[in-house]
């Protein structure tokens, strides 16, 4: 079988960038990165700390965004492509979509240059396992490596979650994580306190990576374990805390199934929704006796903490 992967490039208007990253996500599960220079100087100031800026990211068109995602050869890049392209098209989002062919290897590795240390909250400092960070400022280190599976603590679905976690977690939560990626909302759940976690996700990978993050933190079952599988057939009991950072979609159709396993007082927390799908996701939650208790949002992307009606 060929190891060789499909690099996709979609360029779209500004406007579009989170439209069209959302229908992107939808191929995706395991990510993508986002090229957008429309607020390069104050994310420079507020971000990296810096005032002087490169001229060749000067020179980056300031109205247009570039989304970056990869197909594997199990995916069939040519029927991936042509959902994308009709996506886009049904979404009146005009695009230019670019395809090349790279190499498993490279894949791997060179997104690392985009994963950098990140605070998270009040509490949380995201680090990436090759970066080193001499002054924490007291807050507690999550070293990370997502490898392929979703989840840096860098995209705004997973950031919403983290900060949402840390309003409700007590050294009494037991949390669940519905399509766990690289675990970190698990992790960063018992590094915040909690008293157990369990993980599960229906991609093996995901699986692998979310275990190998755990051990780096020293966390291994019987208080921290991942599962791979489907939801129901692998999960038992109830939860205080349930999270569930996927896609509108996926939220609208497992909220159902979800409700048995979220303790009558528990929290329920959604992430991973585009704001023109929140008719919808909230419509859904009420719909199986979910209350939404708080709403939490950053560029365009909203996070539900949700409890039983």
């Amino acid at each position: 079988m060929s190891n060789e992967w499909t690099e996709v490039c979609i360029t779209v208007d500004g406007k579009d960038t989170d439209r069209a990253a959302d229908i992107a996500n939808m191929l995706v599960p395991y990510g993508l990165y986002i090229e957008d220079y429309s607020d390069l100087e104050q994310g420079a100031r507020e971000i990296a700390h810096i005032d002087l800026i490169d001229e060749e990211l000067l020179a980056k068109d300031r109205t247009r965004s570039l989304i970056h995602l990869y197909l594997s050869p199990e995916d069939i890049p040519s029927e991936s492509l042509a959902f994308l392209r009709e996506r886009l098209t049904a979404n009146g989002i005009q695009s230019e979509v670019v395809t090349n062919a790279v190499s498993e290897e490279d894949w791997a590795n060179n997104w690392k240059q985009y994963f950098k240390p990140l605070t998270i909250g009040d509490k949380l400092l995201i680090c990436p396992t090759w970066e080193t960070v001499e002054d924490t400022e007291g807050r507690t280190v999550l070293p990370i490596d997502p490898g392929m599976a979703f989840g840096t603590g860098g995209h705004e679905t997973t950031r919403l979650v983290l900060e949402a976690m840390e309003t409700v977690i007590t050294d009494d939560t037991a949390l669940l994580d519905v399509g766990c990626g690289s675990g970190i909302l698990s992790i960063a759940a018992l590094l915040l306190g909690a008293k157990s976690a369990l993980a599960v996700d229906i991609d093996a990978l995901a699986v692998k990576t979310a275990i190998e993050n755990g051990e780096r933190s020293g966390l291994t079952p019987p208080r921290y374990t991942v599962v791979e599988g489907d939801l129901l057939d692998k999960v038992s009991g109830t939860f205080d805390l349930v999270v569930a950072n996927i896609v509108a979609d996926a939220i609208i159709l497992l909220s159902p199934a979800v409700k048995p396993f979220v303790k009558a007082d528990g929290v329920y927390i959604v992430s991973g929704i585009i704001d023109t799908r929140e008719a919808e996701v909230v419509e859904a939650l009420k719909a199986c006796g979910f209350a939404i208790e708080s709403r939490f949002e950053q560029r365009g992307w909203l996070c539900f903490v949700c409890r039983h009606a």
